[in-house]
């Protein structure tokens, strides 16, 4: 069952002028350390940047809530890999106290996210699902 679909187009170039202009400070505000990690590692940051922040938007959205709102503020949602490679989210503080109460009893929560660019656009879908519990591991 679908609980929440989230999607976001950025514009790489303007994450570039954030970085150009707040630098740490809208890094520090916006991103987690491990995407911060993974960015600072990458040729070209800023797309890396861009993507994370589009996700975030996007699962802000697929959450109800939008960003800072309903106790969702942006460090509550990170981008992070299964073992698999594949992207998720991995939510704490109250993006985490959303999603339980989106989340049926007897349900756990999924999320899945597909994140494209092509400069100078980034470009994320999330889709949050409930899947019975005990189906097995979910963002593994």
């Amino acid at each position: 069952m679908i609980l929440g679909l989230g999607n976001d187009l950025v514009d790489i170039r303007r994450i570039e002028r954030s970085l150009d202009r707040f630098g740490d400070r809208f890094v520090g505000r916006v991103f987690t350390e491990h995407e911060q990690s993974r960015a600072e590692r990458r040729a070209n940051r800023a797309a890396t940047y861009a993507k994370r922040f589009a996700a975030k938007e996007a699962c802000a959205k697929a959450l109800g809530t939008g960003v800072p709102a309903g106790g969702v503020h942006w460090r509550h949602m990170g981008v992070v890999n299964r073992r698999s490679g594949q992207p998720t989210m991995d939510l704490t503080d109250g993006a985490a106290e959303r999603l339980t109460a989106l989340t049926p009893a007897g349900m756990t929560a999924k999320i899945d996210v597909t994140i494209t660019d092509e400069y100078p656009q980034a470009q994320v879908m999330v889709i949050i699902s409930a899947v019975p519990t005990g189906d097995g591991p979910i963002n593994t």
